[in-house]
């Protein structure tokens, strides 16, 4: 199950308190304190895992609690440090601290595997009577407690990481496109929004090299504000570095439909409008052979006149023009 949003409440632990006593051993009456301090407790930390791509883990606990610090000893034994809470988290999480008036703070971007962020430090052990023994007081039964950690709101918010970024409306090819190109297995079906959650797929390009694609679920005019599924998954292209347009070659008029993605694209974050792109038209295959040439003729020279863009029309279906697809963005992700 794909979740890519959650919300927690995490914990450090509390540092242990700190130990009053006394030497006691044979033929000594009267030792000296040998209080010791307590023990610093558990941070709680965030570690990077790329063999993690969801936040399910996350979805229905609501407190995640290091360990407390033990508490001092006699003979001067500091108590031991409470274990840490490691929070194992895919790439591409964003963390924010969520404050009581609402307002959101980010705290890191985990995007390296193995990284490690504490989220919440675990609090100092008390001082056991040793500490506070001195010329003028030198049998102190004074202690003071480990320091006292709160709860810390979070929230988890996953993007995915990839190179190339499928873009295009419901039922234009991107899912067939992905499993041509890559060897994911999205959802494949004649209806709009088959794809409910994004995909990832790599797409290998020659022996040695390769890239990783994003398909997300259809967009629709008004998804920056929430129809269709699109507000929900726009935010999985965010961090690609490529842009790939598909454009059904039947649709109604191609260069709105690429206006209108570019648009939802701008309205939802203005600096996926900078970003590098390809244009692609998809199911050339559904083109009748004697009208294909004709047909490509017109968007291509509709598209240059109107936009001054160049498309490249493929077909998921016959293979024609995926080789040149892969190495034209392969070349545009190494060029980032």
């Amino acid at each position: 199950m794909f979740i890519d949003h959650a919300k927690i409440r995490i914990k450090a632990g509390n540092g242990g308190d700190g130990c009053v006593s006394f030497r006691r051993e044979k033929y000594i009456p009267k030792g000296g304190p040998d209080g010791g301090d307590g023990g610093r407790g558990g941070n709680v930390i965030a570690l990077g895992d790329n063999q993690i791509n969801t936040l399910l883990d996350y979805r229905y606990k609501r407190l995640i609690k290091a360990e407390n610090g033990k508490g001092g000893g006699g003979a001067n034994k500091t108590g031991a440090s409470g274990a840490p809470a490691i929070l194992r988290l895919p790439l591409g999480t964003e963390i924010f601290a969520v404050h009581e008036d609402g307002k959101k703070v980010k705290l890191a971007d985990v995007t390296t595997h193995g990284e490690e962020i504490v989220l919440a430090k675990g609090g100092h052990g008390g001082r056991g009577n040793t500490y506070f023994t001195n010329s003028v007081n030198q049998a102190p039964r004074r202690a003071t407690d480990g320091k006292k950690v709160d709860e810390i709101e979070l929230e988890f918010v996953l993007k995915l990481m990839a190179d190339v970024g499928l873009v295009g409306f419901p039922n234009a090819g991107k899912s067939t496109l992905l499993s041509v190109m890559s060897a994911a297995r999205p959802k494949i079906a004649d209806y709009e929004f088959t794809t409910l959650e994004p995909m990832l797929g790599v797409v290998q390009v020659g022996d040695y090299q390769s890239f990783v694609m994003a398909d997300i679920p259809g967009i629709i005019e008004g998804a920056h504000m929430g129809k269709g599924l699109g507000l929900q998954f726009i935010q999985h292209i965010q961090r690609t570095s490529v842009l790939l347009f598909l454009i059904d070659v039947y649709a109604e008029d191609p260069v709105l439909a690429y206006r209108t993605l570019r648009a939802e694209l701008f309205l939802y974050d203005s600096f996926m409008d900078k970003k590098p792109y390809l244009i692609a038209i998809s199911k050339l295959d559904s083109v009748p052979e004697e009208e294909r040439e004709v047909k490509l003729a017109e968007l291509a020279a509709t598209f240059r006149t109107e936009l001054g863009e160049e498309v490249l029309p493929i077909s998921s279906v016959t293979g024609h023009n995926i080789e040149q697809l892969k190495f034209r963005l392969f070349q545009t992700v190494k060029s980032q």
